[in-house]
């Protein structure tokens, strides 16, 4: 019986793991690998010194994994922005904690900061990678009200669930692609196409995700059931805000490195 419930256990636990996927780890790897793609040569070798040669895909999901670690609780807020409808960033009131806008641009500043130390740079290069797809997850730069859609309870097929791990999670895995998978078979752009939506600057890179969160919320309803008709409609834009996040967050790192 003993070894029975520990066969039992190891199959339920892979299963879990094998599906436990979300804009964390596929999402943000997908957004590294693109990122990657676009890099320029003298960028790549100093990020690669900064990092001791593991890729952007990889570190991409450090700032969540030391969630967990009190140390690092304080970098919570800096993952998300939270702003009214009827507000902008500039007019509505700031967390006094930090919001991504803020906590991007203190990982910049580290960076660029020659004083800085080879481990601090190396964190804040890790914590920009994450917050740069962060701020293309359109869920975290929503609305406070209902935190960012984790209030906003619907339907994925069968399963009860909330609007912000639908745009997190649940789309991204039912299309069933890994992240290498996704960054390689992204659209082709032109050079000019790369070099427009690098333009701007972070705050209106969030102001862009932000018209397609109200977009979302404007075509979802509280206890909606979801399903193939969402993913037709909504899994191109997703797509393509992970697009934009490796191409601007490939950008931004040319700027500082290259």
């Amino acid at each position: 019986m003993r070894y029975l419930f520990l066969i039992l256990f190891l199959i339920s636990s892979s299963s879990f793991y094998a599906t436990n996927f979300d804009w964390g780890k596929t999402g943000h790897r997908t957004t590294g690998a693109i990122a990657e793609q676009y890099l320029s040569k003298k960028a790549k070798k100093e990020i690669a010194k900064l990092l001791n040669g593991q890729s952007l895909a990889i570190v991409s999901t450090y700032a969540d994994e030391v969630k967990s670690d009190k140390a690092y609780r304080s970098y919570g807020p800096w993952h998300y922005v939270n702003i009214p409808f009827d507000k902008s960033y500039n007019t509505h009131s700031k967390n006094d904690r930090g919001d991504i806008i803020q906590g991007i641009a203190t990982c910049i500043e580290v960076i660029k900061d020659e004083n800085s130390l080879k481990e601090d740079k190396a964190f804040y290069l890790k914590m920009l990678i994450h917050f740069i797809g962060d701020l293309h997850q359109p869920l975290h730069t929503g609305i406070g009200e209902d935190k960012g859609g984790n209030d906003f309870q619907v339907q994925w097929f069968r399963d009860g669930t909330n609007l912000h791990r639908v745009w997190d999670t649940q789309m991204i895995e039912h299309y069933n692609m890994s992240y290498s998978e996704l960054a390689t078979t992204m659209p082709r752009l032109s050079k000019k196409q790369v070099k427009v939506l690098q333009k701007g600057t972070v705050q209106d890179w969030m102001e862009d995700s932000r018209v397609l969160v109200k977009d979302i919320y404007e075509n979802t309803k509280k206890g909606e059931k979801l399903g193939y008709g969402y993913m037709y409609k909504y899994f191109n834009p997703l797509r393509t805000q992970l697009q934009k996040g490796g191409i601007r967050l490939a950008g931004l790192l040319n700027e500082l490195f290259g």
